[in-house]
């Protein structure tokens, strides 16, 4: 009996005992469990998420970002990817970046996205969207394509998410509007020394998450500058028309380049309420076209308007009627329906003044520069207006052609016959020569031709086949039949001889130009 007595004070000993580990561990697991944080990438291809990754983990190397392959093969779906946030010495990880990847604004790929806006996850979120200077005339059909999925997803979500998503933008609301006047680094929920309240066409659209975009490929600036004529006038537009429509969203911007350093990962780390070196001041820069930054909760319609006259009021209103969704289509669930409206323009929004301005000229630019310097630009003729015309020409010299065959009379209209028309009549005539061709004829000498390694003169021997038709039309051998031969009693074949030789030296004489270019370089046996 007192065995079992003993055996009980043990196993009551033992029990606190166990308790007293389990606490022990379970906090020493909580306090080493590492703060999470999501990161949706929308947009781009897989090397344009690729870059982003890598700009965001710090690797600049060019080397080596040719040599690694693209983090997320994010063909088909949603890609995912992570990094740790280590501290100022790079040695202890303080955070995990968990980053979702999405390419294409896809209504099938809701419900993947779906999961990601949890009540637990949402405070810790941050929407990125890519986009690429090398095509900036597609950024604002791009953006509105993304911001209606979003709102379509946003409007399914159960009413714990949305609470969630409703104290997200009230936290963001807050933030002070002297964000990044001196440097430093605010984070969502910090009680600020100046509360400013909002100003003008900010935060009207609120999205429910952050939203930071991206603009990569910076350097093609200077490419569209250099081959496509853009003027600083296009580039302020491009620049004031985002800023203007991310203002609604209480979004932030920022330009990058491949191989220079940015502050993306400051502006990131910011977003996201994670701590921040001192030496990597967030500071904003809307001068320098190719290092553009726009913090959160800094620009203002007031600040916009100081780069260059700008409709602010009308673009925000543009861009509200643009991105308005209707409930009906994303609570029906029909794909089809959901797609047409996130395709679907809208007459008078923001998406067609933009598109009006910045267009796709890259097959205009291909034929500028084929063009020569000083040539005069002519409106393309119809095919078949210019078939037509040609078809009409040929009628009217064959018309010629027989006309002059079956007049036949005389030297002139012999020859004029061969060769097609009252120009090559008088070009016979005249042997060829008006008065300014008979002036270079003087100058530089007679026609002449190396036939055969014999040289022969044009003038002489068209000069002599007229005479010899001239005499051969009054030769009363010929049996009183104008143009006949005394080798052919009717004229046939010594006529047709004459004629062919005519023609031959004519045709020479017309395409040297009646000898301005010289003689050598027309060879012929007919000619003999």
């Amino acid at each position: 009996m007192a065995a079992s007595a003993g055996a009980t004070g043990n196993a009551a000993g033992a029990a606190p005992e166990e308790d007293l580990w389990s606490s022990m561990l379970s906090n020493v697991a909580s306090s080493k469990r590492l703060p999470q944080k999501s990161i949706l990438v929308l947009g781009g291809g897989a090397d344009e998420q690729k870059e982003f990754v890598d700009a965001l983990g710090g690797f600049t190397s060019d080397s080596r970002k040719q040599n690694r392959r693209p983090p997320v093969a994010n063909e088909f779906a949603l890609g995912y990817t992570y990094l740790d946030v280590l501290d100022a010495e790079q040695e202890d990880v303080l955070a995990r970046l968990g980053l979702y990847l999405v390419s294409s604004p896809t209504p099938a790929f809701s419900p993947l996205l779906k999961p990601l806006f949890t009540p637990e996850l949402l405070p810790d979120t941050l929407v990125v969207l890519l986009l690429d200077w090398r095509t900036p005339w597609t950024w604002l059909r791009q953006t509105r394509r993304w911001i209606r999925l979003l709102r379509n997803i946003f409007s399914q979500l159960d009413p714990d998410a949305k609470e969630a998503l409703e104290e997200v933008m009230k936290a963001w609301e807050a933030r002070p509007r002297n964000f990044g006047e001196t440097g430093a680094v605010q984070v969502p929920g910090a009680a600020p020394e100046v509360q400013i309240p909002l100003g003008p066409g900010e935060f009207d659209e609120p999205l429910g998450l952050p939203l930071l975009v991206v603009c990569q490929n910076a350097d093609k600036i200077e490419t569209l500058e250099r081959e496509r004529g853009w003027k600083e006038e296009e580039f302020d537009f491009v620049l004031q028309f985002m800023r203007t429509i991310l203002l609604k969203h209480g979004a932030s911007l920022i330009y990058t380049t491949p191989s220079i350093p940015s502050s993306l990962q400051s502006l990131v780390y910011t977003c996201l309420s994670l701590p921040v070196s001192s030496k990597q001041t967030l500071r904003h820069n809307v001068i320098e076209r190719e290092r553009v930054l726009v913090p959160p909760s800094w620009d203002s319609w007031g600040k916009i308007r100081v780069l260059r006259d700008f409709d602010v009021e009308g673009v925000g209103a543009g861009w509200s009627v643009d991105i308005d969704f209707s409930p009906s289509s994303a609570s029906s669930g029909d794909a089809t329906a959901i797609t047409a409206e996130l395709d679907a323009s809208v007459e008078g929004g923001a998406v067609e003044l933009y598109e009006d301005v910045i267009k796709d000229r890259r097959g205009e630019d291909q034929l500028a520069a084929l063009r020569p310097k000083g040539a005069i630009e002519m409106p393309p003729v119809d095919l078949q207006e210019f078939l037509t015309q040609q078809l009409e020409v040929l009628e009217t010299r064959k018309e010629d052609e027989k006309g002059g065959a079956s007049g036949g009379g005389g030297a002139g209209g012999g020859l004029g016959s061969g060769i097609g028309g009252a120009g090559a009549r008088n070009a016979m005539g005249t042997v060829g020569l008006g008065e300014t061709d008979s002036r270079v004829r003087d100058h530089v000498g007679p026609v002449q031709f190396n036939v055969g390694g014999i040289q022969v003169d044009a003038d002489d021997m068209l000069r002599r086949i007229k005479d010899r038709d001239a005499a051969a039309s009054l030769d009363p051998s010929a049996g009183g039949i104008p143009g006949a031969s005394p080798t052919s009693p009717g004229g046939g074949d010594g006529k047709s001889q004459n004629e062919v030789l005519a023609q031959f030296f004519s045709s020479l004489m017309n395409k040297k130009g009646a000898g301005a270019k010289g003689a050598p370089g027309a060879g012929g046996g007919a000619g003999k």
